[in-house]
């Protein structure tokens, strides 16, 4: 085996693993195998702030398909991974953390910038690992790519500062994915016999469809069933919106023909999801998860099945694999099996309802433009293909019922872990994964203060022309509405009196800056910041309040208030 350093080592690695790309900040830790990037041909990207950097690795990991890498400084900066992580590990993102360490003869001592970095990560990582010896490390870097691609999720390989350096003799290769198959032959036939005799059978499209590529088996056997279907919360990229089967997501602000669909269902196949319990919370005072229905669960992870949700049938398998062996097994059942026409018609005329009711729900011409107008309007001006990379919030998850994608890897959110930041640096990755398309970023005005007017450096300096879309309401619509609803409008932190003019902010820093506060700009602007292929913020002044917020997340998840000491007793819910 060649003679190499660790560093050689680790970064020999990453050439095998694929990996072009880093994200993280500059620091000493990791000096040594930095300076090998640029000859290895990996493109280290500094980012403004390490949160981003591990989004950014998402992001590329979600668009491609790939395990990707994100490194920081020992301490704080691997600190700053932490809630990124947990988006990664609730959306299966194989992302590997690279998080060098104290060095060995310091660890305990309390040293400058010590931290237990394995105890951070345990929890929100599918494997982790720290470097025993600089012998090990290609062994333990590839270990983390194979159990990242392999376990649909991250992964950390901590290094003691010190095992850069050094002598080993190692061999490079890549890693292989493995497939799970069919899983249970038995739990495929089973459900091939409750599908075969189902009268109103719905499919479930989850994240596992996109990440598997699998749309079209999925679309095979919903046409052969005529089987509406349903995206799982915030993975509106699982089944074509054009198609006449699709009914748009459930969840939080989504779709209620999709609800409406799913409640008449008397057995549901689930593919490719978790059956997550705030992705199925009752919407619009639907409570459309139906009681009786027969449910079949199909995944990847063997411990999300039965999870959350009651199942009849569960299977742990490659939904790429499993789909069109279970569309031969219900043609077995039902050869010939004929278009249901009434059931067409039924999610024709339940799509065609609630189109109806979310355009009259779109309708404002005021000034500032309502929300739902301006989602409607941006919707429709953003071009086909587009990437875009969603945020949390009140209108980042009111934009569930409008931004439509016919592929997968097109929708890039938050989802359950909502975090506020996470869009901007998703969408940095995504765009370096996706060059050619473009890629947005829509975020709130309080999660755009989090990430997003530092990461407009990082594009800039990188040229990564994201496009920035700022739903600037001046406010914290979600909480706002929280309190709105139990606090009697007694508004503490929610306001943003003094927000800066983002477009003007973003000129300064070498960006290209647009504000719109009207629906008839909406298209125009869209359509400049596509052809500029610069970064681009569009800065988007529009109402907040009660008037126009969206349902609370979750009222289960609040009470009125109660107070007993007499100082508070004018707070007392009235």
């Amino acid at each position: 085996m060649p003679k190499m350093t660790p560093s050689e080592a680790l970064v020999e690695t990453l050439v095998a693993e694929g990996v072009q790309n880093v994200f993280g900040i500059v620091g000493s830790a990791f000096m040594d195998a930095l300076d090998l990037f640029p000859a290895a041909g990996i493109r280290f990207i500094p980012v403004a702030h390490e949160q981003a950097a591990a989004h950014a690795a998402d992001g590329l990991a979600r668009v491609s398909g790939r395990p990707q890498a994100c490194i920081a400084q020992n301490g704080p900066g691997a600190a700053n991974f932490v809630s990124a992580m947990v988006a990664a590990y609730w959306a299966h993102s194989p992302v590997v953390a690279i998080t060098p360490e104290t060095g060995t003869m310091g660890i305990g001592t309390g040293g400058f910038q010590e931290l237990d970095q394995m105890a951070m990560f345990e929890k929100q990582t599918v494997y982790q690992v720290r470097v025993n010896q600089p012998q090990r490390m290609a062994e333990l870097a590839r270990r983390c790519f194979y159990m990242a691609k392999n376990l649909n999720g991250p992964t950390q390989l901590n290094i003691p500062r010190d095992f850069f350096y050094g002598l080993c003799h190692d061999e490079i290769y890549p890693t292989a994915r493995v497939s799970r198959g069919l899983g249970s032959v038995q739990s495929l036939r089973e459900a091939a016999r409750l599908l075969a005799e189902a009268k109103f059978p719905v499919i479930l499209a989850g994240g596992g469809v996109s990440q598997a590529d699998a749309v079209e088996e999925l679309t095979a056997l919903a046409e052969y069933l005529s089987a509406p279907v349903v995206n799982s919360y915030l993975h509106n990229d699982t089944f074509p919106a054009e198609h006449a089967l699709a009914a748009g997501p459930i969840g939080y602000c989504g779709s209620k023909a999709a609800m409406r669909l799913i409640a008449k269902a008397d057995v549901v196949l689930a593919l490719g999801s978790r059956l997550g319990p705030f992705g199925t919370l009752p919407q619009y005072d639907i409570d459309y998860w139906p009681k009786t229905a027969k449910i079949i669960q199909v995944d990847v992870n063997i411990e999300v099945l039965g999870l959350s949700k009651r199942v009849d049938v569960a299977s742990c398998a490659d939904v790429k694999e499993y789909t069109p062996a279970l569309l031969a097994a219900v043609k077995e059942l039902r050869p010939g099996l004929a278009a249901d026409a009434a059931r067409l018609a039924d999610v024709a005329r339940e799509k065609q309802i609630w189109a109806d009711e979310l355009a009259q729900w779109s309708a404002s011409n005021e000034k500032p433009m309502h929300p739902r107008r301006f989602l409607s309007e941006l919707s429709q001006a953003i071009p086909a293909g587009s990437i875009i990379a969603t945020d949390i919030g009140n209108n980042s998850s009111m934009c569930n019922a409008y931004f439509r994608f016919n592929g997968p890897r097109q929708h890039i959110s938050a989802l359950s872990w909502g975090n506020c930041g996470f869009a901007y640096g998703a969408a940095m990755g995504a765009k370096i994964g996706a060059p050619e398309r473009p890629v947005f970023c829509f975020q709130g005005d309080g999660a755009y203060g989090i990430s997003g007017i530092q990461e407009v450096m990082t594009a800039v300096r990188e040229d990564i022309p994201v496009i920035a879309v700022v739903a600037n309401n001046f406010e914290w619509g979600a909480e706002k509405k929280n309190q709105i609803d139990y606090y009697e409008s007694r508004f503490v932190g929610a306001n943003l009196p003094a927000n800066p003019d983002y477009a003007a902010l973003a000129e300064v820093m070498g960006a290209k800056g647009y504000v719109v506060e009207a629906p008839d700009q909406v298209g125009d602007v869209v359509r400049e910041a596509v052809a500029s292929g610069r970064p681009c913020v569009i800065n988007a002044k529009i109402e907040g309040g009660a008037r126009v917020l969206a349902e609370p997340f979750r009222r289960d998840a609040l009470k009125m208030p109660e107070r007993h000491l007499e100082k508070y007793a004018h707070l007392r819910a009235k």
